[in-house]
Formats: C-alpha cells, sequence, structure tokens
C-alpha cells in the first residue's frame, strides 16, 4: 500500500469525476489524499466534495492556470507522508519540479498539452491516458499506460428503453460549464424548424442567457413552445440522463468525452462529432456520427485543433431521430449494452492499484530532457489582455469572481 496525492479541481465537474473515480479505483490498494486546487469554483464546504482527506490551495497570485501555492502544497506533501502524486490537467510546471526535486514518484492524467509542452512530459515518471488519442501522443514514454475510461454503471441506469415521453422522442444535451465548446448552439438552432415535432432538454451549469448572448431569442422560443426545457444548476451524477432518449453532444473539442460514457449507460443513443475522443465511445448499433466541416487551432495552442461539426449533417441527425421514434428503443439497449461491454469503470480500472503499486522514478534520457525543458519553459499568462493584473492580482480576483457569478446566473 501506498500514500498517493491527487492534485486536482474538486468540485461537479468533469476533470474532478476523473479525479474522483481514480480516487475510489485507487483505494482497493492505496491510501488516497486529495489536494483541491482552484478552478472556476470550489467544493470547499460541500458535503458531497469536502472531508478530512482533502486539503484546499490558498491560491495563488499568479495569473498562469493552475498556478498553486508552494508552500501549502509541500505541507500537504509532507504532513501526509505522500509517496506518488498525480497530476490532473495540471499545466504550471513548478509543482512537478517541487516533487522531482524531492525523490517522490509522479504521475499524469493526461488531458491538456501543446506542441511545446509534449516533450516536458517527460518529468513524468508515469503516464495515464484514457483514450486512444491521447496515448498516441505519448508513446514515447517509457512508463505511458492506456486505461479505457468508463463510468459506474450501478449509479447510471437506463430509467426505461421505452420512449420517455412518448410518442415525441426527448433528446438530452448537457452543456456543462463551456457550452461553446460543446456545441449547445448547435444543439438549439437543430431544434427551431423542429417545434412540436420532439422535445429538448438542456442541462447547463452556466447561464446559457448570458454565455450564448445571441441566442436569447432562439431559447424564448423554443420554451414558449414547449420544445425546450432548460435546467441551470449544478447536479451530482446520475443527472439527468434518465429523462432522455437520444444524448446529443456536437463537441467541437474534447479532452475525453467523458459524458459520452455516461450517456451510454443511462441507455441513451448518442449523436456526436465523427472526431476523437468522441468517436472513440462510438458504435454502428447507438451512434451517429456526424463529420467535421473544418478544423481550426486554438488560441492558447492546445495540441489538437477546434473542430466545426457540419450542422446540416447534424440537423439531419436529429431530424431523422425525431421523424422515426421506432427506431429509438432498440437502439436504447445497444447503448447499454455497449457500455456493459466497453465502458465498465470498475472493469477498466482494475489495473490502477497495481499502476500506482509499481511506480517507480524515471532517470532516463526523456527525463534528463524534460528537467532542462522546465527549468526553462516560460508559462504564458491566462490571457494577453490579462497581463496587466499580474500588478494587481486582488482586482482580478475579484472581477473574476464577478464574472462567474454572472454566468452562474
Amino acid at each position: 500500500m501506498r500514500r498517493v496525492g491527487i492534485v486536482t479541481t474538486w468540485f461537479e465537474r468533469g476533470a474532478a469525476y476523473v479525479s474522483r473515480q481514480f480516487r475510489e479505483a485507487l483505494q482497493a490498494g492505496h491510501q488516497v489524499f486529495i489536494y483541491g486546487r482552484g478552478g472556476e469554483l470550489s467544493g470547499r464546504g460541500d458535503p458531497r466534495w469536502d472531508g478530512p482527506f482533502v486539503t484546499w490551495d490558498p491560491g495563488s497570485s499568479l495569473l498562469i492556470p493552475t498556478a498553486l501555492d508552494r508552500q501549502s502544497f509541500l505541507g500537504w506533501i509532507q504532513s501526509n507522508g505522500i509517496e506518488v502524486v498525480l497530476f490532473n490537467e495540471q499545466r504550471w510546471w513548478p509543482p512537478v519540479q517541487w516533487c522531482d526535486e524531492l525523490g517522490i514518484v509522479t504521475g499524469c492524467y493526461l488531458d491538456y498539452y501543446t506542441r511545446a509542452t509534449v516533450p516536458l512530459f517527460g518529468l513524468y515518471d508515469f503516464l495515464i491516458a484514457n483514450t486512444r488519442r491521447h496515448h498516441s501522443v505519448f508513446e514515447w514514454h517509457p512508463a505511458c499506460h492506456y486505461v479505457p475510461w468508463g463510468t459506474d454503471l450501478d449509479l447510471i441506469r437506463p430509467a426505461t428503453f421505452e420512449l420517455v415521453n412518448p410518442p415525441r422522442v426527448t433528446f438530452f444535451h448537457s452543456a456543462g460549464m463551456d457550452p461553446h465548446r460543446k456545441g449547445t448552439d448547435l444543439v438549439l438552432r437543430a431544434f427551431e424548424p423542429l417545434s412540436g415535432a420532439a422535445r429538448l432538454l438542456v442541462h447547463s451549469q452556466v447561464n446559457l442567457r448570458r454565455v450564448l448572448v445571441s441566442q436569447r431569442r432562439l431559447i424564448r422560443r423554443l420554451e414558449d413552445s414547449g420544445t425546450l426545457e432548460l435546467i441551470t444548476g449544478t447536479f451530482p451524477l446520475p443527472g439527468f440522463y434518465h429523462r432522455g432518449d437520444v444524448y446529443l453532444y456536437p463537441s467541437r473539442l474534447d479532452g475525453i468525452g467523458l459524458t459520452l460514457c455516461e450517456a451510454l449507460a443511462a441507455g441513451l443513443p448518442v449523436i456526436t462529432t465523427d472526431v476523437p475522443p468522441m468517436n472513440e465511445f462510438a458504435d454502428s448499433s447507438c451512434s451517429w456520427l456526424v463529420p467535421a466541416a473544418s478544423a481550426s487551432q486554438r488560441s492558447d495552442g492546445y495540441y489538437w485543433p477546434q473542430c466545426e461539426p457540419d450542422f446540416a449533417a447534424f440537423a439531419g441527425a436529429v431530424r431523422r431521430c425525431a421523424e422515426n421514434p421506432q427506431e429509438i428503443p432498440p437502439r436504447k439497449r445497444a447503448a447499454r449494452q455497449l457500455a456493459e461491454t466497453s465502458w465498465d469503470w470498475r472493469k477498466n480500472s482494475q489495473c490502477l492499484p497495481e499502476i500506482f503499486a509499481s511506480a517507480r522514478r524515471q532517470e532516463g534520457p526523456e527525463k534528463q530532457q524534460a528537467r532542462e525543458l522546465a527549468r526553462n519553459y516560460v508559462h504564458p499568462h491566462v490571457r494577453a489582455r490579462h497581463r496587466f493584473f499580474q500588478y494587481c492580482p486582488s482586482l482580478y480576483a475579484r472581477l473574476r469572481a464577478l464574472r462567474r457569478r454572472f454566468l452562474l446566473g
């Protein structure tokens, strides 16, 4: 048994669910501690997230994503006797360097990287890739493990394999914290000509009227016609999958696509983008894939391009589902069967305790090169237009908090 620490955002959002599933899988053979890093929100005081195993980072004055307080972080390692640290979406490299200097084994859950930072991942002693797409980039690493993603099939179950609200098909979409990236605007547009022919349920953690300003009128029209039900707020799993028949996910970019696993577990066939990692979860028995019309590089330099789903193809797939409700029940059964066969986290994660038990420090050329690169790496700030705030971080923090409250509605 080893004492494992996970550095992560820790509140109701996708990245934290990833960390929580890792924690639950590792508890079979290890003692696991959480270091709650900053993010859009915090789970401090929330009984679903807070507890004696969690240490909350006090925050950093640096305007760099995932920056954290050195004294607090090192104190957490020392007081808990941490032997292995797993970083989830860590963009700021000093904490990994501190662990390396202390001789602590470090691992990384692969999600965010740029072309410039890929060689720096040699600083980690092991890597966990939950998609084949991520694994393909880091096959050069001496300890890169592919562990297929999955979800809790006992927690997320189908409500029925028939239509939940016959005779119309009910479509469900999860907008999360980033509606644009998840294609929420495309979902709403696809329903404009379908008024009355189908139902759309959208769950968003932010106020869509404030985020998708150009679609306020469309949202109002869809609600007034009884087509759209909009749920705003943060809710734990199993969420609202059980209230839908088909899951819509025209995502422009994704690190893992975890909501696809959740939808399949709930028995929802999916309409999603024919681009990894989304299409890694697809199967012709229960999926409709939408081609990408174009692709472009993201402004922050993320390794993978952001795609633009073909809207006509997406809207056509939605329309065909709405017009053929009799085809949905067998696809709902096939969706659950696919989840049980391929995306059961209890099965897929069985290898994790052994990976952590056997993880050892690397001292090969990859690590030597990464150490040198990390020493010379210059971290970009949040945005170029925000650099003014480096001279007044408290003002930036207050303005950021105000923006959060505004978007949450």
